[in-house]
């Protein structure tokens, strides 16, 4: 509001917020509809404070991110049946990190397919590295090895021409089973041959390979799995700095809007639309016809 030049009260912004997000529910409730649609998912969470009285309490906000989209959805936990409410009807892949609550969902079946996340094992072992360097060193290098072979494919646009996704994905699929195959079973030889106390950083990060290895493998059969869930790691990113920036939200109603902004904005983002641009047609959308839905990506030039 300072950059347009004008000066209002916080409570006369909130409600202006409320009033929008209350004509643009279709449009969120569309983009969820729009990220569940994709084949391959990256799901995540991270704590959001509600500033109740007379004690904050913890919320969690829940993501789940395609390439040109992400939606989140603020919860009272972190719980199995918090992500089954986020995932409900899912029957693709899902990307995550080694949170038990997917791995229950995924067992549970009949639903999703669960993959893993190769920057979390890269994480555990960089954490070990300095009390054993000459081990860690090993396995790291092995899986730089593993990134190496993903730089030489194309990035798979998000809305790739029929013509040109199945040549990138045959590309990727080919490179996976000659290079990085041979890579993969050179760290579970690593993995298996290893000794370290169970209790050790260095046990730990061993452990924690281990006990993912089918989600960490699944990337060499299915060419549309990215090796990590970096991207949406990176959609979190804009609520980590609200929650810095503003602490929180005061009321539940509180979290349901501000859920609902972070998902356009960042889908926005990740479209590469202005988000004001985008949000000005969107309102204007909704204002002339509350059913109107208007997602980001439809907005491209």
């Amino acid at each position: 509001m300072r950059r347009e030049g004008l000066t209002i009260d916080s409570q006369t912004l909130w409600d202006q917020l409320a009033a929008a997000a209350e004509v643009l529910q279709p449009t969120y409730a569309a983009l969820g509809q729009y990220v569940v649609q994709a084949p391959v998912v990256g799901a995540d969470e991270t704590w959001w404070r509600l500033m109740d009285r007379p004690v904050a309490k913890r919320r969690w906000v829940w993501t789940l991110c395609r390439e040109d989209a992400v939606v989140y959805r603020i919860l009272e936990t972190r719980s199995q049946q918090a992500a089954r409410e986020l995932l409900a009807g899912y029957t693709g892949i899902v990307l995550a990190d080694g949170y038990g609550a997917y791995d229950a969902l995924a067992r549970a079946g009949p639903g999703f397919t669960l993959a893993h996340c190769w920057a979390h094992v890269r994480r555990k072992l960089i954490e070990a590295e300095p009390h054993y360097p000459d081990p860690c060193r090993t396995a790291l290098e092995l899986i730089g090895q593993l990134y190496a072979v993903e730089r030489e494919v194309p990035v798979l646009p998000a809305a790739a021409a029929v013509e040109t996704a199945p040549d990138l994905l045959a590309l990727r699929s080919r490179l996976r089973h000659e290079r990085s195959r041979p890579i993969v079973a050179e760290i579970q030889r690593w993995a298996l041959a290893e000794r370290a106390l169970p209790e050790s950083s260095l046990g730990k990060a061993i452990s924690y390979l281990l006990g993912l290895w089918p989600g960490l493998t699944r990337f060499l059969d299915d060419p549309r799995i990215p090796l990590d869930n970096n991207r949406t790691e990176r959609g979190l990113r804009g609520v980590v700095l609200g929650r810095k920036n503003h602490y929180g939200s005061r009321s539940t109603r509180g979290t349901h809007v501000a859920a609902l902004f972070y998902s356009l904005i960042e889908s926005a983002k990740l479209c590469g639309v202005d988000p004001k641009r985008y949000l000005l047609a969107a309102i204007r959308a909704a204002l002339a016809d509350r059913t109107a839905v208007t997602l980001p990506h439809t907005l491209l030039d």
